[in-house]
């Protein structure tokens, strides 16, 4: 009785090894999925760097050819972009402070 008792144990820890090492296998294969989806991703973001740096130049072009002076509404437009964000923090950082109580102010 000893002996299939312990050949049952035996399959057993067998079958869960064996799950284990399929699991273990299609974590393997997501893995390098998502190692290839992320250098595609790469390339993509990479290339899409590149034609906006084309874009910008020949804009800048158009804009000295027209009399316009592109680096200035480029500067101004940082500038715009930044006191938004500073603004948009200090409204997140009001929001996120406790609400004081009225009472406190009336004594």
């Amino acid at each position: 009785m000893g002996l299939g008792s312990t050949a049952k144990k035996i399959q057993s820890l067998s079958d869960r090894a064996e799950a284990m090492y399929k699991q273990v296998q299609k974590l393997q294969q997501r893995i390098t999925g998502l190692e290839e989806e992320m250098d595609e991703t790469h390339d993509t973001v990479t290339r899409m760097d590149h034609q906006l740096t084309e874009q910008r130049a020949l804009l800048l072009a158009i804009a000295e050819e027209q009399g316009i002076d592109g680096e200035e509404i480029l500067a101004q437009a940082a500038i715009d972009e930044a006191e938004l964000e500073d603004e948009a923090a200090a409204d997140e950082s009001t929001a996120s402070e406790p609400a004081e109580s009225t009472d406190a102010t009336a004594e």
